[in-house]
């Protein structure tokens, strides 16, 4: 049973694999896809997930509204995030920004190269600000504006987003939190453009598809969905900040 221990699957297709008195204890999933997965007499004992439950039944239970109801009660502003008209987005985006506020007065108290350190192999504080520019970028900039290519060329797109011509993705660059701050406010202050000018139709309205390399696809989406996605994008990735943000205060204090 240990001779393919430690092997490491990466781009590869397992759709239909079936897996039989298979151990994975210690195994790491990132970036998967596991939409129709059953699991039959599993044991899972000490096992975190995080990522979108949807239809998640556990013995006989879905536990989705569940967890759904129990991330409300603990994030009470959580709720805003699923606005349904553009008073709610203008709440909503408020709420990002004085949150985020407070998460980068955190930060700022640390030593600067901890900014640049990975905890658990997740992206460092500094590159989570990266990749919500090119969030902003992609759902904001090319769909919803039509500009083909918005990219600085420190944005830093989705591990699982292929290579594509003229889009960065510089893993090796460290620039200083303030570098990246000051393109993180350009790009939160295109957001705050935007939803202070939304309207109630607008949020229905469809972009036109925006050809050329980079992410979204080439086809037309509600602006609603845009502004959401980069809704979504600002939540999670600020309490993963948040999270990883105590460790590294722990290993302050450590040294």
């Amino acid at each position: 049973m240990g001779a393919d221990t430690g092997r490491h699957f990466e781009r590869t297709d397992m759709s239909g694999a079936r897996f039989r008195m298979v151990r994975l204890t210690g195994a790491r999933f990132q970036d998967v896809d596991l939409t129709g997965v059953v699991m039959r007499d599993v044991e899972l004992v000490d096992a975190e997930i995080n990522g979108e439950i949807v239809n998640l039944t556990v013995n006989g239970v879905d536990v989705g509204p569940l967890i759904e109801a129990e991330l409300d009660r603990r994030h009470p502003d959580r709720v805003k995030m699923r606005p349904s008209d553009a008073a709610g987005f203008r709440e909503a985006w408020d709420t990002v920004e004085r949150l985020w506020d407070g998460t980068v007065r955190r930060a700022r108290r640390l030593d600067p190269e901890l900014l640049h350190e990975s905890v658990a192999g997740e992206w460092s504080f500094v590159e989570t600000l990266r990749h919500l520019a090119f969030a902003t970028e992609a759902w904001i900039c090319r769909a919803v504006l039509g500009d083909p290519a918005p990219w600085h060329p420190l944005s830093l797109p989705s591990d699982g987003l292929p290579d594509a011509p003229g889009v960065p993705r510089d893993r090796a660059v460290r620039p200083p939190l303030d570098v990246v701050l000051e393109l993180r406010r350009d790009r939160m202050a295109t957001v705050r453009t935007l939803v202070d000018g939304l309207t109630d139709a607008a949020l229905d309205e469809r972009t036109t598809p925006v050809h050329g390399p980079g992410w979204p696809p080439p086809r037309d989406f509600p602006v609603r969905e845009c502004l959401s996605v980069v809704l979504n994008e600002e939540w999670q990735h600020r309490l993963y900040a948040e999270r990883d943000l105590a460790v590294l205060e722990s290993r302050s204090v450590e040294h």
